[in-house]
């Protein structure tokens, strides 16, 4: 059967880190700067205040802001994504109401975390924003972070939502991957929360990744999957494993230590992180500057 919703994008969207300024605040300037190398580089979409953009520790007017700054310098350039999920499942639906007010394309909630939910409560939490918004959302599903697996039982009843169009897999799950794939390829669409993963959720029907690594590799990020989508398969794969290393280093702190850490070596913006985020460890740095030079992204 085919997809029955919108695709709001195919390939690779990357989970845009935000850049902090001297003075601890957002640094607009460099903001606006990577989302312009972003999109020069063939980036598909961008996702803004996701985990990796630190949305957690972003105070709510900067959160705010920055989707709406976003919004405003992507001009529609490509699909810009919100990350607006919360553990307060009101507060998420303020946050996506504004989100969709001032231009973003879609939301990406996470599933509640810290005080989790048993499935009934994850059903009325995701179906609380769905049925007040007026944009498509994306359901991210990382189970490392937020202490509970969205289960097929979740994934069957969300899906009926005109507005849940997709899901971000981040569970590291391929049996799950492929029941979803199985079960609601029709009106899920799966995108790779996980950098070394996406072609193997490509292989089972998946329409691309939300990005780590396209921070630092965009053009190479949004190939891997648009390799795929051409029937390119070795190609894709060999992209995929050529980038193991690189890939494996900037998850060997959590993200996004790490990567935040490699923008700062290639000088797109301050690595400079909020705590509880702090430097890394000299050991992991060494292996990420390697990992880096391997991948010409350092000399």
């Amino acid at each position: 059967m085919a997809f029955q919703k919108e695709i709001l994008f195919t390939g690779a969207a990357t989970a845009l880190v935000t850049p902090f300024a001297a003075d601890g605040g957002v640094d607009y300037d460099a903001f606006g700067k990577l989302i312009d190398w972003q999109i020069a580089g063939g980036i598909d979409a961008l996702v803004i205040c996701g985990t990796t953009g630190e949305g957690s520790t972003l105070t709510d007017e900067e959160h705010k802001e920055c989707i709406r700054f976003a919004a405003e310098k992507i001009a529609g350039r490509v699909p810009m994504i919100a990350g607006t999920g919360s553990n307060d499942t009101e507060y998420a639906y303020q946050l996506s109401k504004y989100a969709c007010d001032v231009g973003a394309d879609a939301l990406l909630l996470v599933s509640p975390y810290y005080n989790k939910a048993t499935p009934k409560g994850l059903i009325k939490s995701f179906l609380d924003t769905a049925d007040r918004v007026n944009k498509p959302i994306i359901l991210y599903n990382v189970p490392s972070r937020t202490g509970v697996n969205i289960p097929m039982s979740v994934y069957r009843e969300l899906a009926k939502h005109e507005r849940i169009i997709a899901t971000k897999e981040a569970s590291g799950n391929l049996s799950q991957v492929a029941e979803i794939a199985a079960e609601l390829s029709d009106t899920l669409a799966i995108y790779s929360g996980n950098d070394d993963q996406i072609v193997p959720i490509m292989s089972l029907g998946g329409m691309g990744v939300i990005s780590v690594l396209s921070n630092v590799l965009p053009r190479e990020t949004h190939d891997i999957c648009a390799k795929y989508m051409a029937g390119d398969v070795i190609g894709s794969r060999k992209l995929q494993l050529d980038l193991l290393k690189l890939i494996n280093s900037l998850f060997i702190e959590v993200n996004p230590i790490p990567v935040k850490t490699a923008c700062g070596l290639m000088g797109l913006c301050s690595d400079s992180m909020r705590l509880p985020l702090c430097e890394m460890e000299d050991k992991n740095k060494a292996v990420l500057i390697e990992a880096m030079k391997e991948a010409g992204l350092l000399h």
